[in-house]
């Protein structure tokens, strides 16, 4: 600790002073709770932010809204008697 202290204070005059801790800033336990406390808090806000846009993300395909798949317009197509129940089973069984 005695070197410790020693290699502080000739790096500027830092040491343990008035101040209370290294560094004379005067932080001390509360302060590195403190802080540790924030840096904690933003890792944690910075990840559920990523996770929540990555999610938010993957449900919102452009592409797909609103449009039918093919095997609904074929279905469709069937029920409203463009084609026949051959060319409907034959389409249907390309489809999967």
């Amino acid at each position: 600790m005695i070197l410790l202290n020693k290699i502080l204070s000739q790096w500027g005059g830092m040491g343990s002073g008035m101040m209370g801790g290294y560094g004379g800033y005067g932080m001390g336990w509360s302060g590195i709770i403190v802080m540790i406390t924030f840096w904690v808090l933003l890792i944690v806000g910075l990840v559920f932010l990523i996770r929540y846009l990555a999610t938010s993300s993957k449900n919102e395909n452009p592409d797909t809204e609103g449009k039918d798949t093919a095997l609904e317009i074929l279905k469709k197509r069937y029920a409203s008697g463009e084609i026949d129940k051959d060319e409907f089973e034959e389409r249907r069984r390309d489809l999967q």
